[in-house]
């Protein structure tokens, strides 16, 4: 299991923030708890707010469900490239270009929060199973090293930190 934080140097300065949100949580186990805390949270929205927004031009609640989903498929994919030993960069992605063609906004909040526990379901078989050397573990990612226990720990955080905005900004 991991218990060593991400150090300087295997993140960019921005996903401090992600990271911040794990605090002095078992980022594993964070990870594995969220698949069924997220599950509940997002199941417990009233299907009627799903194209809400709290500002023009923000993502509505469906719309931010489908970038937790993608985020965490990517997430996944760099977790096992790099703990498989993949020596090329990874590329990045454009959230705003992801959300614009999800079609989030045609599907019902019970099946993406089906799809978000399927899909931390996946990951949650490497996620369980990376070991302390494995978290040291490098590799670049749109342009910037990174380290696996850093995508862990931005994994939850970035979870925890959507969360966050729809309690306080939608619901």
């Amino acid at each position: 299991m991991i218990t060593t934080k991400p150090q300087p140097g295997e993140y960019v300065d921005y996903q401090m923030n992600y990271i911040k949100q794990v605090g002095d949580a078992p980022v594993q186990q964070l990870i594995l708890d969220l698949k069924d805390k997220g599950y509940a949270f997002y199941t417990s929205i009233p299907e009627e707010k799903g194209n809400h927004t709290y500002a023009p031009g923000k993502w509505t609640i469906k719309e931010v469900l489908g970038h937790i989903i993608d985020t965490e498929r990517i997430f996944g994919y760099r977790l096992l490239c790099f703990i498989r030993g993949e020596k090329q960069g990874l590329p990045g992605f454009d959230q705003d270009d992801y959300v614009a063609l999800s079609d989030a906004n045609n599907r019902t909040i019970q099946d993406l929060a089906e799809e978000m526990k399927a899909v931390r379901t996946a990951n949650a078989y490497v996620v369980r199973n990376i070991t302390e050397e494995q978290g040291a573990i490098k590799g670049t990612s749109a342009g910037n090293p990174i380290s696996v226990r850093t995508i862990l720990y931005i994994m939850a955080g970035h979870e925890l930190h959507h969360m966050q905005i729809l309690k306080e900004k939608y619901l």
